[in-house]
């Protein structure tokens, strides 16, 4: 009589998938280590199958990887299809909500912008920005430029020059925001308007 428990296949699916998943992130153990506080021979055994996975030391790969636990242990599909995203609070005003799920060098946020005040202040930062406005107006200050945004209406902008926006009217703004760290440009391929001048 077999007496393998019925959930033996799947901890032995665990660790080739851990290590196609740290090399399709392309990361060292190294790395991984410095992001998880697991050491690098923990790792290298539960990436060989001669550690067994424990929640201990999913919980922070799961987090480090930015996927939900049940993609790392492979369990089945339970028919839901919602994205359940977490919105957080910006410091200066109002709320964003990551979408991207993965680390790397590009991500996309979510954001709703409330009204910071009439006095810029101004951040720069390593990347590169590129923002879309989904409902509501957007002012923009960047260097010496104040614009003011509507739907639809978009920005890209290196993020070292000086930069800061609020709400254009005191209302909430709505915005998507993609950014890159390393200072990856976005590309739009869009028909540009014509505008007249009277």
């Amino acid at each position: 009589m077999d007496e393998t428990p019925p959930y033996q296949a799947v901890l032995d699916e665990v660790a080739p998938r851990l290590r196609r998943l740290r090399a399709k992130r392309g990361l060292t153990l190294a790395a991984l280590s410095e992001v998880t506080g697991i050491s690098k021979s923990t790792l290298s055994r539960l990436e060989s199958g001669q550690r067994r996975p424990s929640l201990e030391l999913l919980l922070p790969l799961a987090g480090a990887y930015r996927v939900p636990l049940d993609d790392l242990v492979g369990a089945p599909e339970v028919g839901d299809p919602r994205v359940r995203l977490t919105p957080h609070a910006l410091p200066s005003g109002g709320t964003f909500v990551p979408l991207t799920r993965t680390p790397g060098p590009l991500q996309a946020y979510k954001m709703i912008i409330t009204d910071r005040g009439a006095e810029p202040d101004h951040r720069t930062h390593e990347g590169y920005e590129w923002l879309y406005v989904l409902n509501g107006r957007l002012r923009l200050v960047l260097a010496d430029h104040d614009l003011v945004l509507g739907p639809g209406e978009a920005a890209e902008f290196d993020t070292r020059l000086p930069h800061w926006f609020s709400s254009a009217d005191g209302q909430p703004v709505e915005i998507l925001s993609l950014f890159g760290r390393q200072g990856e440009r976005m590309h739009v391929r869009a028909k540009p308007s014509t505008s007249t001048t009277s």
